[in-house]
């Protein structure tokens, strides 16, 4: 019987743009501050694909300047509002 030896885990190494990262947590707060706890409710409701969504909260993928805005309306701001004091 062979014996099975388990390896360790290989370090995570981040290569998500900080910039992208920032802005994730922003739309996460956000959400969460428009009373959704889960991002898949909030995509749904306002019109985003729930997979998608998920990976722009996490800061994974880059986001076109019309989703910028789609997301600034679904929170009732302009971009200016939407993207804070922060960018």
């Amino acid at each position: 019987m062979k014996k099975i030896v388990a390896k360790k885990p290989e370090p995570v190494i981040s290569d998500k743009n900080p910039d992208l990262v920032k802005l994730g947590i922003r739309i996460k707060n956000l959400r969460i501050m428009k009373g959704y706890s889960s991002y898949e409710y909030f995509a749904y409701d306002n019109g985003f694909h729930r997979a998608q969504f998920g990976r722009y909260e996490s800061g994974k993928d880059d986001i076109k300047f019309s989703t910028l805005i789609k997301l600034a309306n679904a929170f009732g701001m302009t971009i200016k509002e939407f993207l804070g004091e922060d960018f």
